[in-house]
C-alpha cells in the first residue's frame, strides 16, 4: 500500500492547479452545495419576515438611536400582546357561563301531574279499638304502655268525641294475635277516600272522575296524582291557555274527620285544607317541602307557566350530568336524590322505611315512626345538610305559578250548594273548595346556560392582538416555526451528522513513504495515480489542501 500526499495548490504548477479546482468543484457538486449556516437563516428570517419592526432593530443601516428606539417600542408591543394573551386565557379558564332566555310557542303542551294531599292523615271516624291499641302512642294519644293521656281525654270529652273515648278503653282488650300492626294498610284505609273528597272534576271542559287519579303516598298520607301518566292513563295535552282549558276540581276537606290536636309537637298541624305541587311525570312528588296550600271557601286559580332549564355541567356549572346512582329512581332529579337519600338514612338509623319511601325493606311500626323514623327525618331535614347533598340536574322542567283566589260561596250560592251537596251553608263555607289549573299561555321558557367564551373566542382576541400589536398572523408563526426548525436542523442534527462521519485525514499528518514511486520524482510532484475501481478515496480538507489515499491492490 502507498499513500502519496500532494501540497497546498498554490505551490502546484498552473495546469495542475487548475485540473485540481476543477476536480473539487466536482467533488462539491457530487457531495450537494454546502448548507446555510443558522446565523445565515436567522438574517434571512429577519430580513423577510412579516412581524413588524423586527428588521429594523437588526438593520445595519440604521442608527443606534432608531435601532434603540424600535428595540423599545418592538419590546412594549410584546409585552402588550403577552399580558393581552394572558388576561385572554384566565379568563378562558376561568370557564364563564352565561344565561339565555328564549320564548317559545308550541301548538299544544303537555299537562302537568298535579298531586294533593288532604293536611289531616287519618279519619276519626274510620278509625278502630285495633287501630288506636297499635297507633295510639304515635298519634299522641297514649302512652307507650297503652295508658290514655289525662290531655287526651279531657280534650275529647270538650270535643264530645264520646265514641273516640271509648274506643280508648282497653281494660281486658288483646288483639288479634295473628294481625300485627301494618302501617301501610292502615294509611290506605284511615286516609281521605277521593270519592268522598272529590265532588266536581273537569279538564278541558269535560268530566272527570276518580279513576283519573292515582294514589300516591308522601309524609302526608294518602294522595292523589292526577296526569301521572300511571295506571294505563295517558298523558294529556292542552290546545288553549287560559281558564276552562286546564284542570279544575271542587273538593271537600271533612274537617269533622280531622283528628282533634292533643298538644304541640313536631307533626301537630293546625292547618286545614290541601296541600298541592305541580311538577312533571318524571319527577315524584316533594310534597310536604314543595307544594302550596290552598285554604277551604276559596276559588283559587292558579296559573302556570312551563320552564325548561338546561345547565352545564362541571367547570362551567355546577349540574349533575351522569346517570342517578339509585336503586329506586331511573331519572335523576332533586326530588328523587333527596327521597332516595332519606331512605337511605332511615334503613341505617330505623332499620325500617317510611310508607312513603320507595323500596322493599320492612316498614316502620307506629312505634318506630313515633321513636325513630319521625325525629331522624326531621332532624335530616333540618340540621343535617351535609348527608343529603343533590346536585341540580343539566336538564329540568318546572312550572312558574302565579296564585289568585276570590270567595266561595257567595250569599247567593250558599243555599244552592248547601242543598246540592246535602250539607249545610256553614259547612259549605268551612270545608268545599275549588281549584282550577291552567297554563297563562301556550308557550313555555327555554332556560338555557351556554359557555360564554371558547377556544374560538380566545383564538380570534389573540389573533386581533397579533395584528394591532406586531403586524403577525398564523402564517408568521408558521414562519417562525419554520425558522426555528432550520436551526435545529443546522445545531442539532448537524451535530450528531458530523458525529458519525468519518474522520478525514490531514496533510499535515500524513507521513511520505521511504521507498518513491520513481527515482528523481518528489512527493510534491509525484504523478498522479490512475483511478481505478480497485479502490480510490479522495477527501478535500479545505479550499487549499488535499489529501490523496490510494490503495494499491
Amino acid at each position: 500500500m502507498v499513500v502519496e500526499a500532494a501540497t497546498s495548490e498554490a505551490d502546484a504548477p498552473g495546469p495542475r492547479k487548475d485540473k485540481d479546482a476543477r476536480e473539487t468543484r466536482l467533488h462539491n457538486n457530487g457531495a450537494g452545495s454546502p448548507k446555510p449556516t443558522w446565523r445565515a437563516v436567522t438574517l434571512s428570517f429577519i430580513m423577510g419576515t412579516k412581524v413588524h419592526g423586527l428588521k429594523f432593530v437588526f438593520s445595519p443601516d440604521k442608527s443606534k438611536l432608531r435601532r434603540a428606539i424600535w428595540i423599545v417600542a418592538f419590546c412594549l408591543c410584546v409585552s402588550l400582546l403577552c399580558t393581552w394573551s394572558w388576561n385572554r386565557i384566565s379568563y378562558l379558564m376561568s370557564y364563564p357561563a352565561v344565561s339565555k332566555i328564549y320564548m317559545v310557542w308550541a301548538p299544544n303542551m303537555s299537562f302537568p301531574a298535579v298531586t294533593f294531599c288532604n293536611q289531616n292523615v287519618f279519619r276519626v271516624s274510620s278509625l278502630t279499638k285495633e287501630d288506636l291499641y297499635h297507633s295510639g302512642y304515635w298519634m299522641d294519644l297514649t302512652y307507650p304502655n297503652r295508658t290514655v293521656m289525662e290531655r287526651s281525654k279531657s280534650i275529647l270529652r270538650d270535643q264530645h268525641k264520646q265514641e273516640l273515648l271509648s274506643l280508648l278503653d282497653f281494660d281486658g282488650y288483646a288483639p288479634p294475635p295473628d294481625r300485627a300492626a301494618n302501617t301501610t294498610e292502615m294509611m290506605g284505609r284511615l286516609g281521605h277516600q277521593l270519592e268522598e273528597m272529590l265532588l266536581e272534576c273537569r279538564f278541558r271542559g269535560e268530566s272527570c272522575t276518580h279513576r283519573n287519579f292515582s294514589t300516591i303516598y308522601t309524609r302526608y298520607g294518602k294522595c292523589y296524582t292526577f296526569n301521572s301518566g300511571l295506571d294505563g292513563n295517558p298523558l294529556l295535552t292542552t290546545l288553549k291557555g287560559g281558564t276552562g282549558n286546564g284542570l279544575e276540581i271542587m273538593l271537600d276537606i271533612q274537617q269533622d274527620e280531622y283528628l282533634p290536636v292533643w298538644g304541640e309537637t313536631d307533626e301537630t298541624s293546625y292547618e286545614a285544607g290541601i296541600k298541592v305541587q305541580i311538577h312533571s311525570q318524571d319527577e315524584p312528588p316533594f310534597i310536604d317541602q314543595l307544594g302550596f296550600g290552598v285554604a277551604p271557601g276559596f276559588q283559587t286559580f292558579v296559573s302556570c307557566q312551563q320552564q325548561l332549564l338546561q345547565y352545564l355541567p362541571p367547570p362551567w356549572g355546577d349540574c349533575k350530568s351522569t346517570p342517578i346512582d339509585s336503586e329506586y329512581f331511573s331519572t335523576y332529579s332533586i326530588t328523587a336524590c333527596r327521597i332516595d337519600c332519606e331512605t337511605r338514612y332511615l334503613l341505617e338509623n330505623c332499620n325500617c322505611r317510611m310508607v312513603h319511601m320507595p323500596g322493599t325493606s320492612t316498614v316502620c311500626t307506629p312505634e318506630q315512626y313515633k321513636d325513630c323514623a319521625d325525629p331522624a327525618l326531621d332532624f335530616l331535614v333540618e340540621k343535617d345538610n351535609d348527608y343529603c347533598v343533590c346536585q341540580t340536574p343539566c336538564n329540568m322542567t318546572r312550572y312558574g305559578k302565579e296564585l289568585s283566589m276570590v270567595k266561595i260561596p257567595s250569599k247567593a250560592s250558599a243555599k244552592y250548594l248547601a242543598k246540592k251537596f246535602n250539607k249545610t251553608e256553614q259547612y259549605i263555607g268551612e270545608n268545599i273548595l275549588v281549584m282550577d289549573i291552567f297554563f297563562e299561555a301556550l308557550n313555555y321558557e327555554k332556560i338555557e346556560q351556554k359557555k360564554a367564551y371558547e377556544i374560538a373566542g380566545l383564538l380570534g382576541d389573540i389573533g386581533g392582538q397579533m395584528g394591532l400589536f406586531i403586524g403577525a398572523s398564523v402564517l408568521t408563526i408558521l414562519e417562525i416555526f419554520d425558522y426555528l426548525y432550520e436551526v435545529f436542523k443546522d445545531k442539532v442534527l448537524g451535530y450528531f451528522i458530523r458525529k458519525k462521519r468519518p474522520q478525514r485525514c490531514q496533510s499535515d499528518n500524513l507521513e511520505f513513504p521511504e521507498n518513491q514511486t520513481s527515482p528523481g520524482v518528489t512527493p510534491n510532484h509525484a504523478p498522479r495515480a490512475p483511478v481505478t475501481p480497485s479502490g480510490v478515496t479522495r477527501t478535500v480538507s479545505d479550499s487549499r489542501r488535499t489529501c490523496y489515499l490510494v490503495t494499491r491492490l
